[in-house]
Formats: C-alpha cells, sequence, structure tokens
C-alpha cells in the first residue's frame, strides 16, 4: 500500500501525452510516467523510433504520428486522441527543432520553421487538448523550454526566439487556464545526454569544454533529470504549483 508520501507522486490513471515522444528527453519523460503508473501516448514526425519507444515501454504505451508544423496533422490528431481517449491528463510540449547558424544568416524562413513547431503546434495543440481538461475542471500542461531562454548564447537566435517565447506563454497560460482547474508549468532544461545536444555540440569541443565548466555540478544530465522533473510537476504533489518555469540544469543557470 502507497503512503501519503508515495501517494502525492503517485499518477496511476493518468493518461499523458507527449510530443517529441519517440526520443531524447521525450523517451525519458514517457519512461518516468510509465513508472509512475501513467499511460502515455507518444507523438511524433517518424513512425519508427515512435514504435521501438512504445514498445520498450510495454502496454502503457500508444502512438500517433504527427507534424507539429502542418494544422491539418494536428487537428488530425487531437480528433484521434479525443476519440480513443477522450482527452489526456497531462500534456507535454517537447517536440522541437534545432538551428544551428549565425544570426544573421538565419532566414526568416529559417525562423519561421523553428517557430512552427515549438510555438505555434505547441499552441494548437494545447487549443485542441485543454478544453477536455477545463470540462473535467483538472489537468496539467508543461511546456519545455530551455536554457537558451534565460542566457545569451551564440549561434541559436531562431531556438531562442522559440523557446523565449513558451516561457511568456507558461504565464498567460496560467493566468487564464487556473481557474478552470488546469496547471501549466515549464521545465527548462540544461545541457541533457540526446540526440539534439550531440548535433548543437558537432564539431565544437571548446563549446562542451565551456559548458562543463559553467555547470557547478560539471556533467551533463541524463533524460529521467527531466522526466522526474516532469513526473513531479504533473502529480498531485505540485497541486499548488503553476505558471513557473523550472530550470533543471545542474546549476549552469544561477551564476558561474
Amino acid at each position: 500500500m502507497l503512503n501519503e508520501t508515495q501517494t502525492a507522486f503517485d499518477l496511476k490513471g493518468k493518461t499523458a501525452l507527449i510530443t517529441g515522444g519517440g526520443t531524447g528527453l521525450g523517451a525519458g519523460m514517457a519512461a518516468c510516467f510509465v513508472r509512475a503508473g501513467a499511460k502515455v501516448i507518444l507523438v511524433g514526425r517518424r513512425e519508427e523510433p515512435l514504435r521501438q519507444t512504445a514498445e520498450a515501454l510495454g502496454g502503457s504505451s500508444v502512438w500517433f504520428t504527427a507534424d507539429l508544423q502542418n494544422e491539418v496533422s494536428i487537428a488530425s490528431l487531437v480528433a484521434g486522441v479525443l476519440d480513443a481517449h477522450g482527452g489526456v491528463d497531462i500534456l507535454v510540449s517537447n517536440a522541437g527543432v534545432h538551428l544551428k547558424k549565425d544570426a544573421v544568416n538565419t532566414s526568416m524562413d529559417e525562423l519561421e520553421t523553428v517557430l512552427r513547431t515549438h510555438v505555434t503546434g505547441a499552441h494548437a495543440l494545447i487549443s485542441g487538448l485543454a478544453p477536455s481538461m477545463q470540462e473535467r475542471g483538472e489537468g496539467s500542461i508543461l511546456l519545455i523550454c530551455s536554457m537558451t531562454a534565460l542566457m545569451g548564447m551564440p549561434r541559436v537566435i531562431a531556438y531562442t526566439a522559440a523557446k523565449s517565447a513558451l516561457l511568456g506563454m507558461v504565464r498567460a497560460y496560467s493566468s487564464e487556464f487556473a481557474p478552470l482547474g488546469v496547471r501549466v508549468n515549464g521545465i527548462a532544461p540544461g545541457w541533457i545526454e540526446s540526440p539534439m545536444l550531440r548535433q548543437a555540440l558537432s564539431g565544437d569541443p571548446a563549446r562542451e569544454q565551456r559548458i562543463l565548466q559553467r555547470t557547478h555540478l560539471a556533467r551533463f544530465g541524463d533524460p529521467d533529470d527531466i522526466g522526474h522533473a516532469a513526473v513531479y510537476l504533473s502529480s498531485p504533489a505540485a497541486k499548488f504549483i503553476t505558471g513557473i518555469t523550472l530550470p533543471v540544469d545542474g546549476g549552469a543557470s544561477s551564476g558561474f
């Protein structure tokens, strides 16, 4: 039998939808949600990573393919989730694309592509799935932000713009949704081992050393570090927390 503290972190009977759920941080969060008792819906553009992650997670997971840059694809995803599951209890907007390029050489099309995935896609998905949460009077929405929204970094202007927008969206959604019982929070991961991190650091060992030197714990994080934070913020243990963005970064954003 679970004691009171264990119950506070228990997600049994809950359904969580995670975009970008087939790889990296999304897959790590999915595993943590399953271990906490939740069922998970994995969403991504590529079928094979979703299938592999779902198989690894076992019977507590299903998956849908969707392109979060495409409004029709998002609408189809929302309709499928509502039809098959009646909605979700937890929505984690994690899908993203990275662009490493000098700011002055970043085109409008490139900027808009990054914004469509991180910002426009997240808003469309929230708009589609939040109403069923509001009708039930409860739910948790998490937006996965980034250290780039908290400190200046070179050659990531599009990614920085997108993640900075999410910080404001957390506060705005929270203020509007809280009276309807839906909590909205963010997580700002530091440098976490993932394919996206390796892409960002490719060919730049000096940058990797600079990151480790300014990270107080002197290492990269694990996907589970983000997953455990996501479970906490989605659980009854965080029932009085909304409108915040939690850095999970080994101390990197707190100073040198």
